[in-house]
């Protein structure tokens, strides 16, 4: 599955990369404009979905510079999201846990 998605993405990368590009100039133009009223958690959820694609893009091509910036994206996207959304540290635990507690059951 992963091998055929990976091919997939590599046929079309010049365009998937484009396309997370885009995702993360619309993401920040929407915050510059809107300063204070921007959906903050859309936002976030947004710039963290192109940084997951643009990772997957240069790990493909190999590119550590890239992966560890987009990598790094997706971790302050994370804390971005839970940041906006409001939710507490405890909050974020539980659902943590009851998260691997159901991946945890799908792969066993």
């Amino acid at each position: 599955m992963i091998a055929t998605l990976n091919s997939f993405i590599f046929q079309y990368i010049k365009f998937i990369e484009m396309l997370g590009v885009l995702m993360r100039i619309f993401s920040f133009s929407l915050v510059s404009w809107l300063g204070p009223e921007s959906p903050f958690l859309f936002v976030w959820a947004f710039n963290t979905t192109d940084a997951v694609i643009l990772s997957w893009c240069s790990i493909l091509k190999k590119d550590n510079a890239y992966t560890l910036l987009n990598v790094f994206w997706i971790m302050v996207g994370v804390i971005g999201m839970v940041r906006a959304s409001q939710i507490s540290v405890i909050d974020f635990k539980t659902a943590g846990l009851q998260f691997l507690t159901q991946v945890m059951a799908l792969v066993s």
